[in-house]
């Protein structure tokens, strides 16, 4: 599932070619806004908002499967017309959504009344982040709640994935499994500033991804210590945790 950093980076290349510019052409969930302007694009956490100067938003969540592309007129797509999901033709630019499970078009308003939007915590890349709001929204959850349930969440925070939950809890020396009640606010706070500064810099071009210490690294030796990285399936959806038993111990 694209993360946070990956939605920012989209986001980005849709308002390079689409802001300010009229629809020409739309296909699906977008139709209705042809000759409605673009007016900005924005990711928060893993959703993706496409503004438009009407007050509509074009909502897409890209899960696993999704992703957007664009090209210029008479380019070849990459992938098949079949998987398109909803078109935008702003003049010789087009944007496509392929494989995305959620494509809605929001009136104006529907945005705060959207039953996933209306909910989310801060989003991981908005500086400041808000601290505060993170430490009371996790507060809020059973005191018996998994770290790496918690930095999953999109309701305490925005944005982090299996990747950057996974780095994070190692670069803090925190268990996936320990309690939320186990950190003190610092300790807390501390643990999701290094998911923001570790995803950022993810998003850097001179220095692009941070190395990874352990996702995906399940019986391999551990780069800090050499003791073998464990994996297991964690949550309600067991997405698959990984982490060093020894520098994370717990």
């Amino acid at each position: 599932m694209p993360e946070g950093d990956v939605l920012l980076r989209t986001a980005a290349t849709l308002q390079t070619w689409l802001a300010g510019r009229e629809v020409t052409a739309a296909t699906a969930a977008a139709a209705p806004m042809v000759g409605r302007t673009v007016e900005r694009v924005d990711a928060n956490g893993k959703h993706l908002l496409i503004r438009f100067g009407s007050g509509h938003v074009l909502h897409t969540h890209l899960r696993m499967t999704g992703s957007w592309h664009v090209y210029s007129a008479g380019d070849r797509w990459q992938r098949p017309a079949s998987q398109a999901r909803v078109t935008l033709t702003c003049g010789r630019r087009l944007a496509v959504c392929f494989n995305a499970p959620v494509v809605e078009l929001l009136g104006p308003g529907g945005e705060h009344r959207h039953p996933s939007l209306a909910g989310l915590g801060p989003d991981i890349l908005v500086q400041p982040l808000d601290l505060a709001d993170v430490r009371r929204r996790a507060r809020q959850r059973p005191p018996a709640t998994a770290l790496g349930e918690l930095l999953l969440d999109q309701r305490i925070v925005a944005g982090i994935g299996n990747i950057w939950r996974c780095e994070a809890l190692f670069l803090e020396g925190r268990s996936p499994w320990a309690a939320v009640s186990a950190l003190t606010d610092g300790e807390l706070d501390a643990l999701v500033s290094t998911a923001s500064r570790i995803m950022r810099q993810s998003l850097a071009p001179s220095t692009g991804r941070p190395a990874r210490w352990v996702y995906r690294r399940a019986g391999r030796p551990c780069l800090r210590c050499a003791t073998t990285v464990r994996s297991l399936g964690q949550g309600e959806q067991s997405r698959v945790a990984y982490w060093c038993p020894a520098c994370q111990p717990g």
